[in-house]
């Protein structure tokens, strides 16, 4: 059977990128990391197969992906969503959450998580 979360092969990719986080990924870590947040336990920097998510919940199989103004670029938004598929496809869903969000108003920002991990923590309850 093919493993397809955290690949031995993508170890110094994933260590790489934790050691070099940007000023946003730093504030969005504080905020998520130890369970901060609604008790939630993400991973930074989790690969499925080749791709790396800034931050991942395995309990809820959200991602979490800050993006700076790179991602504005035609060619990175087409990969973005080429990318995003690809990982929805294993029932991964997504947060976008931009730079300047985190930057202006990342209070605002932590509440979209907080709702996600809301509902579908109503989602579970309800379906019981």
């Amino acid at each position: 059977m093919t493993r397809h979360f955290n690949r031995p092969s993508e170890k110094e990719k994933r260590r790489y990128l934790r050691r070099n986080q940007t000023p946003a990924e730093k504030i969005v870590w504080m905020y998520l990391r130890n369970r901060r947040t609604k008790g939630a336990k993400f991973r930074r920097q989790y690969s499925v197969d080749q791709y790396i998510i800034d931050f991942y919940s395995p309990q809820y199989k959200l991602a979490i992906e800050i993006d700076g103004s790179i991602h504005d670029a035609t060619d990175h938004i087409l990969y973005d969503l080429e990318r995003q598929k690809y990982l929805e496809y294993y029932g991964i869903k997504f947060i976008r959450i931009k730079n300047e969000e985190i930057f202006k108003n990342a209070d605002k920002a932590f509440k979209k998580i907080e709702a996600f991990l809301d509902e579908s923590e109503q989602k579970k309850s309800g379906s019981k």
